[in-house]
C-alpha cells in the first residue's frame, strides 16, 4: 500500500505533465504496481477529458519470460516462441497461455502447474538470488526497449501485437492485460483472450479475483484525485 502511493505520486507527477504538454503522447508505464497505478492514472486521464487508452501498463517482461522458460523446457530458441500473457502484472493475476503458442504448447501438461508459477515468481526470485539488493533490472530493460519498438513502429504505421495492460471489456473487469494492435496513435484494437485450456481457464478466475481488488485501489485514487 505504501509503495502504491508513492509511485502513484511519482506516476501522477509525470502523467499531469503529459496531459499538458503531449496528450497525444503514448505513456508506457512500467512502475509497480502495475495493476493499480494504470487504473489510476487512465481514469485520471478520462476525467481531465483524455484518451484512457493511452495510459498502457508494460507487461512484455511477463511475456518474455514464459517464452525463456519455455525454450529451456524444451531445448528451443525463445526468439521463435511467443506465449501471450493475460490477466494483470504481479503475483497469481500473471497467467501464461502456454497452449496458444505452437511451440510452447508442446510441453508435457503435468510441467505447466510448476511453469505458471516460476513465471509468476520470476521477479521475487531475482530479487531473492540479489539477496534484496536489487530487482530484475536488465531483463526489464530489455522487455521496456521492446514494446517502446512495437509503439514506435505502430506510430509509424507498421502494425504490431504485444500483449499489454490497459482498460478493456474483454472480462467483467476494467482494466487487463492481453494481446492489443498497436498503430497509429497507440492502441487501435484489444484483441479477445482466445481458446484457454481448463488449466488456464481455472486459472483466469484466480487470477481475476486478485486483480479486481488491485484495480479497485486504483480508481479510488482517480476518485479522490484530479491531475492539475
Amino acid at each position: 500500500d505504501d509503495l502504491f502511493k508513492t509511485n502513484a505520486g511519482i506516476a501522477k507527477g509525470i502523467v499531469e505533465a503529459c496531459a499538458k504538454f503531449c496528450p497525444q503522447a503514448v505513456l508506457a508505464m512500467i512502475v509497480n504496481p502495475v495493476n493499480s497505478v494504470v487504473p489510476a492514472m487512465a481514469e485520471l486521464y478520462k476525467k481531465k477529458g483524455l484518451d484512457p487508452m493511452k495510459i498502457i501498463g508494460v507487461s512484455t517482461l511477463d511475456v518474455v519470460r514464459a517464452n525463456k522458460f519455455a525454450g529451456e523446457i524444451l531445448g528451443k530458441n525463445p526468439n521463435y516462441i511467443n506465449v501471450p500473457v493475460v490477466g494483470g502484472h504481479a503475483g497469481t493475476t500473471i497467467l501464461p497461455l502456454f497452449s496458444q503458442d505452437k511451440v510452447a504448447k508442446t510441453i508435457p501438461a503435468e510441467k505447466i502447474p510448476d511453469l505458471d508459477k516460476h513465471v509468476q515468481d520470476a521477479g521475487t526470485d531475482v530479487v531473492n538470488a540479489k539477496d534484496g539488493k536489487g530487482s530484475a533490472t536488465l531483463s526489464m530493460a530489455y522487455a521496456g526497449a521492446r514494446f517502446g519498438r512495437s509503439v514506435l513502429a505502430g506510430l509509424s504505421g507498421r502494425r504490431r501485437v504485444e500483449c499489454a495492460y490497459c482498460k478493456s471489456d474483454i472480462t467483467d473487469l476494467p482494466y487487463f492485460a492481453q494481446k492489443v494492435v498497436l498503430g497509429e496513435g497507440g492502441i487501435t484494437k484489444v484483441l479477445p483472450l482466445g481458446e484457454l485450456n481448463e488449466h488456464e481457464t481455472k486459472r483466469l478466475e484466480e487470477a481475476k479475483t486478485q486483480l479486481k481488488s488491485e484495480i479497485d485501489t486504483g480508481l479510488k485514487y482517480a476518485e479522490e484525485n484530479s491531475l492539475a
